[in-house]
């Protein structure tokens, strides 16, 4: 029995051990690395927004494959059962419900109209009652749409609706593209400026360090220390904010890329070596055309599917003809049945009058046609008013951006001349706080013209349909 208790404990002690472990393994969160070309392709496999939108092209497709299947062959069966409760059917020629003899006047007859109404009439007279026995029969019908104008027309429209659905998809992945770009680099420039905030922090300690001992030895005034110890409070403070802003960054980046908001991501690219890999003269001496552009395609389709609904209205005053073919099998029939088993025949629908129905269908269809044409007009001057703007704001970015590597250049000259002068107690602390302000505003302004270089650069790509 003791024996028994001490494996039951040992079994316990290793389970416990064993799930420690699971529990470990699972607690360890995975992260994934993704660099920008790898969030792009991610985001558009899995965006919801972009999941829907390919819905919609694979719905259109299935509408389409509707509006053919119409104009197709059509069979369609049923099977039909009828009683009519054993209902005796008599069948009289010129007689009366009371009696048997016909109330004909034969005297208003010619001699050959006489005879031959006496001999139906002594037929019909002597026959039995038929018996109406229960019906049961099953029926195949074929139906075959052989001339329709709206039909044909219809074709061509959901072939147009197809390519706006395709044009529509393109155009929400250039959206999803520029998303995932600009909040890639927003979140890259944010960390880098965090990391020069970090290094300013830990420079301006050890500083703080050097002052508070030349403080207590009397070889420093606490003014100095107190210019450090408030400078270092401000950049904690900004340190916060910076890792407050990195946080909103990915749970955006996340939401873009499709993934649950508790998913651990991380980039693996590095800011500055996609600044330093960007071509920026490719897109300055890029030749706008505008019918690259989604966009100016898109508006190009509606003109089309206008064209093709106004052709739709047209043909509305053109007949239509179907054909069709039945076959009944006769399963069960009663003793008078007068239906053939098969059956063939044309239908012709002819329009003639609609009251200008028709009429004013056609001349919205134009009117919706001539807004169309219009509006190309306005999407195409636009786009190369848009082209222009873009060009300058990239122009704009672009010379702010050399400016501002120039001045950082400088500016951390400045600093390193300054504090080796306030290391050696040839300046006050006010100064070298302003000097090392001025670095700090020269890097922010660095990484903000960066920033809309980027964003510029981006703009103009998506304008050209290159993302």
């Amino acid at each position: 029995m003791i024996k028994i208790r001490k494996i039951f404990l040992r079994l316990v002690v290793i389970l416990c051990f064993i799930s420690l472990f699971i529990s470990k393994s699972y607690s360890q969160e995975q992260i994934y690395s993704l660099s920008l070309s790898d969030a792009i392709e991610y985001a558009l496999k899995h965006n919801k927004k972009l999941l829907n939108a390919k819905d919609d092209v694979y719905k259109i497709k299935e509408q389409y494959k509707e509006t053919r299947a119409q104009g197709l062959p059509q069979i369609d069966g049923s099977i039909s059962y009828t009683t009519y409760f054993n209902y005796e059917m008599n069948i009289k020629f010129g007689q009366t419900s009371d009696n048997n003899q016909n109330n004909i006047n034969y005297s208003l007859l010619d001699a050959g109209d006489q005879e031959v109404l006496k001999t139906i009439s002594s037929m019909f007279g002597s026959s039995k009652p038929i018996i109406m026995s229960d019906q049961f029969s099953g029926k195949v019908q074929l139906s075959q749409l052989i001339f329709s104008g709206q039909y044909m027309v219809g074709l061509q429209i959901a072939k147009i609706v197809d390519k706006i659905a395709n044009q529509n998809l393109v155009l929400n992945e250039l959206d999803v593209k520029e998303s995932v770009i600009n909040s890639y680099y927003s979140i890259l420039v944010t960390q880098q400026t965090l990391q020069i905030i970090n290094e300013n922090i830990n420079n301006l300690n050890e500083l703080l360090k050097h002052k508070t001992n030349l403080y207590k030895a009397g070889a420093a005034e606490e003014i100095d220390v107190d210019q450090l110890t408030m400078t270092i409070n401000q950049l904690k403070n900004n340190q916060n904010s910076l890792e407050r802003a990195i946080e909103i960054g990915y749970n955006i980046l996340k939401f873009q890329l499709g993934v649950p908001p508790d998913t651990k991501i991380e980039l693996s690219d590095n800011i500055n070596q996609i600044i330093d890999n960007i071509d920026y003269e490719i897109l300055v001496n890029k030749d706008f055309q505008v019918s690259d552009n989604v966009n100016y395609q898109l508006m190009q389709s509606q003109v089309n599917l206008k064209e093709k609904q106004l052709g739709l209205q047209n043909w509305s005053y053109a007949p239509t003809i179907a054909g069709f073919y039945s076959y009944t099998k006769k399963i069960k029939t009663t003793g008078f049945d007068m239906t053939p088993n098969h059956l063939a025949g044309l239908n012709v629908s002819i329009p003639i009058f609609s009251s200008g129905l028709r009429k004013a269908r056609v001349s919205q269809a134009k009117i919706d046609l001539d807004v169309s044409r219009r509006n190309i007009e306005l999407v195409k001057e636009q786009l190369e008013t848009q082209h222009k703007q873009l060009l300058f704001n990239y122009y704009n970015a672009l010379e702010n951006f050399k400016t501002q590597q120039e001045n950082i250049i400088i500016a951390k000259k400045v600093l390193n001349n300054i504090e080796n002068k306030y290391r050696q107690g040839l300046i006050s602390s006010l100064e070298f706080v302003q000097a090392n302000s001025n670095y700090l505003n020269a890097q922010s302004n660095y990484i903000n013209a960066t920033l809309t270089l980027l964003q510029a650069k981006t703009a103009l790509n998506k304008l050209y349909n290159k993302l």
